[in-house]
């Protein structure tokens, strides 16, 4: 296998999903690339693990088409070639770790040395131990080094951190980015933002079934309005709040800060309420601040379409 391979690994073109009335993707297109990981975000019921499934093979498209390495997503000799870790797992209490990652092994032709997906995974210590004796934290470990053993080419994350303590995150995000370095596709579903914006090299935002913005973090931050002040000062966070030029303002280690999409009035207002305001830095929205303005503005538009469909009718 070409580990250096950057090419694309699985697409969905024009792929349309409904369950009765509930239309889950509209016309979804998504291409997942080699040496690249890809958020996949999006408020709860935008289709997100609608379209996971069906890169999976756990779901048929109503029309459209879906690839995985070229094949259909529930030809085995694709399948091979993927790892899943998935939110909620359900493995036997009675194995021992080791055992787990022996049987998950042996599924798979030529799969990843088990001692070195422990080690990768964080859990070379727990290998004799059993799985149901484990925390929630080390049994998510446990999970991830399972999705390593077939030695992956495109590794599909659901919630990978979800209970694990900052040490064991940190862990996961360095495995996870030398997985990428090595040329893995991953992809990853997250409601932990700050997450997406560490690991991604591309995100794609969610919201009625379709894709409404995908680009880098920095292209999508660039985006948004709203931009975050930041300073020491004599003024209070209740009193910035009511200032018509703020969206968002708090307290934090001692600063002031202040998210605003009218930057130049806001200044001016601030700097005429303390002029001996010191610390000041100003700094583009986050990958948070973006999710949220694109995804309210695909509600809004959203909204739009179906009151011009009614009003027409």
């Amino acid at each position: 296998m070409d580990r250096s391979d950057r090419s694309t690994l699985a697409t969905l073109r024009g792929v349309h999903k409904q369950y009765g009335a509930v239309h889950a993707l509209r016309g979804m297109e998504l291409s997942l690339r080699g040496g690249e990981l890809l958020a996949l975000l999006g408020p709860n019921g935008a289709g997100k693990t609608t379209a996971i499934a069906l890169l999976l093979g756990l779901l048929r498209a109503d029309q459209g088409e879906v690839a995985l390495f070229g094949r259909d997503p529930q030809d085995i000799v694709a399948r091979r070639h993927i790892g899943v870790m998935l939110q909620d797992a359900q493995l036997p209490p009675t194995l021992t770790v080791g055992e787990l990652l022996r049987q998950g092994a042996s599924y798979y032709p030529a799969p990843r040395e088990v001692g070195a997906c422990a080690v990768v995974a964080g859990v070379d210590d727990l290998l004799r131990r059993r799985y149901g004796k484990l925390s929630g934290g080390q049994q998510r470990r446990v999970q991830f080094a399972l999705a390593l053993v077939g030695n992956p080419r495109l590794l599909f994350l659901d919630e990978p951190t979800v209970g694990l303590d900052l040490q064991s995150r940190q862990g996961l995000w360095r495995a996870i980015r030398q997985l990428v370095a090595e040329g893995c596709g991953v992809v990853l579903t997250t409601h932990y933002l700050e997450e997406a914006e560490a690991l991604a090299d591309r995100v794609c935002v969610m919201a009625g079934g379709r894709i409404v913005s995908e680009g880098s973090v920095d292209a999508l931050r660039a985006r948004v309005a709203i931009k975050r002040v930041r300073c020491r000062s004599r003024v209070g966070a209740e009193e910035a709040a009511a200032w018509p030029e703020v969206v968002e303002a708090g307290i934090e280690g001692g600063h002031l800060w202040i998210a605003t999409a009218r930057l130049e009035d806001l200044l001016r207002r601030l700097l005429a309420a303390d002029a001996g305001l010191d610390g000041l830095e100003v700094r583009a929205a986050g990958l948070a601040e973006a999710f949220t303005e694109i995804t309210n503005a695909a509600r809004a538009d959203a909204a739009r379409a179906e009151a011009a469909l009614e009003e027409a009718a």
